[in-house]
């Protein structure tokens, strides 16, 4: 695959991981034991804030691959 569909491919993933990521922080955000304590909030918005780079790391790696030689 060329690096150019990898990137396309990726970008769309990105997007989608993102996207699914923080209707996911917003859901868990709403219940009821963690808006009731400041400290489970921070540690929350702390780890849902930084916590998507983890799975996105292998995709950015892979869209970045250069092509093989033929």
């Amino acid at each position: 695959m060329k690096i150019r569909t990898r990137k396309l491919i990726g970008t769309f993933g990105l997007l989608a991981l993102v996207i699914v990521w923080s209707l996911m922080g917003m859901v868990i955000a709403q219940t009821p034991w963690l808006a009731g304590s400041k400290l489970y909030q921070g540690l929350f918005y702390a780890v849902a804030g930084l916590g998507w780079v983890l799975p996105a790391m292998p995709l950015i790696a892979w869209m970045s691959r250069p092509d093989p030689q033929p």
